[in-house]
């Protein structure tokens, strides 16, 4: 049986609460990392458990810290990423729900490695439950001197602020968060200069995601090698939280090592495709990631196994869809959600994720043609690299992946539409 790490927390009851999660070793491991280990050592563990970045883009969590300037003369910032936007991705949501002050030790942990003395959280302005579990949850750390001066009495002085954002996607880009905490427009800013370098306010910025983060006392408490091991994989360690969804029997959150494969998470895990139907097609990483058709799902979740399958881990938003489902309005769904999210900022995006759903819901409507299936592909391959975030390849990977898997779906769909109608079926 896999070890639940994360999950263990989320299923105790009231462990959003201190005198809770300390009853369950929460804050032995920030104390024991003041006592025992500098920051450069606490760094140099996190490289070896192989920890990956879990909002999306699968960097090694350590070397991402180590590219922080070393004796720098600005202070340097720790930002946790909790605006958890993706469709069909929730795992975030119930770790600062259910519990908080996991987060916060990951975020001690972090801040010290990095030598930050202020910490933000940017958590969604729609996520009102969690941000105020959250903030209940910086406070009491506050009351017991967890947060503040000289917390531990190690000498070591941490705040931590939780920001509100305004519910805009675009925001989960780590450039455009920043831009937003500062209190200006969320519009991604171009790179280099990298935030490890040029970040919040000018200044050396390390930004990670809520889950990255909360499993960093868990590493410490367990150590690296100890965790490296869990995952089954050379390049990830670990587990990881899979949010499953769509027509499935037990829709949920499954934390599991990511040398599980997607078939054995649908059908060992989520219970199977409801209704005794067939599968159709996975998303397997959030609602950006490029689809996968149901001969394709004995490939492994890490990052590197579904990047050579040509999607990605993504978010670890497993959308499931049955065999009766409607490509042709699964589609013109995630084009309309990316073109409303557009920042505006990159033509490319702006005007081609509008022109892509304009066309997938004129096809959906009964209104398309057959050359509108080239026309897409084709303004999907020139929004594809040409801006400043991958937003627009966020709007463009599931344009391309579904008519190339279910070509087939939308040409009939095109053709049924245009058939005299006592002859439709």
């Amino acid at each position: 049986m896999t070890e639940k790490l994360i999950t263990k927390y989320l299923e105790l009851t009231d462990a959003n609460k201190i005198d809770v999660f300390e009853s369950k070793d929460g804050y032995s491991r920030i104390q024991k990392v003041l006592k025992e280990l500098k920051p450069e050592e606490v760094v140099d563990e996190v490289k070896k458990s192989n920890l990956r970045g879990l909002g999306g883009a699968g960097f090694s969590t350590g070397m991402k810290w180590s590219f922080i300037p070393k004796d720098g003369k600005k202070p340097v910032y720790l930002v946790c990423n909790c605006d958890e936007a993706e469709p069909g991705t929730f795992k975030d949501r119930h770790i600062v729900t259910s519990t908080p002050h996991l987060l916060l030790e990951g975020m001690m942990i972090a801040a010290f490695a990095v030598n930050a003395h202020k910490a933000y959280i940017f958590i969604r302005g729609e996520y009102e439950r969690p941000y105020e579990r959250l903030a209940k949850a910086v406070e009491e750390a506050y009351a017991k001197g967890y947060l503040g001066k000289n917390i531990f009495g190690s000498g070591y002085d941490l705040d931590i602020v939780v920001h509100q954002g305004a519910g805009a996607y675009i925001c989960g880009e780590e450039s455009a968060l920043l831009e937003a905490l500062e209190g200006k427009k969320g519009w991604p800013r171009l790179k280099p200069p990298f935030p490890a370098v040029v970040g919040l306010f000018g200044c050396p910025t390390v930004i990670n995601n809520v889950e990255t983060l909360s499993y960093l006392p868990l590493v410490m408490q367990g150590g690296a090698d100890w965790f490296s091991k869990l995952a089954g994989e050379e390049k990830s360690g670990g587990t990881r939280l899979f949010c499953v969804s769509g027509h499935v029997n037990k829709p949920g959150i499954y934390e599991l090592p990511v040398d599980t494969t997607l078939r054995s998470l649908i059908y060992d895990h989520a219970g199977g495709i409801r209704g005794g139907k067939q599968l159709k097609a996975v998303v397997p990483g959030g609602i950006s990631a490029p689809i996968l058709s149901a001969e394709e799902i004995d490939v492994k979740m890490d990052f590197d196994s579904l990047r050579a399958a040509g999607t990605m881990a993504g978010s670890g938003g497993v959308m499931v869809m049955d065999e009766d489902t409607n490509m042709v309005e699964a589609l013109m769904v995630a084009s309309r959600f990316f073109a409303h999210e557009s920042c505006g900022q990159c033509s490319p995006c702006r005007e081609g994720s509008a022109w892509l759903y304009k066309i997938v819901k004129r096809i959906n409507e009964g209104e398309g043609r057959v050359e509108d299936l080239d026309s897409m592909l084709s303004i999907a391959g020139n929004i594809s690299g040409t801006t400043i975030c991958a937003l627009g390849d966020a709007a463009a990977m599931p344009v391309t992946s579904y008519i190339k898997k279910f070509r087939s779906d939308f040409e009939d769909y095109i053709s049924d539409c245009h058939l005299p109608v006592e002859t439709q079926s």
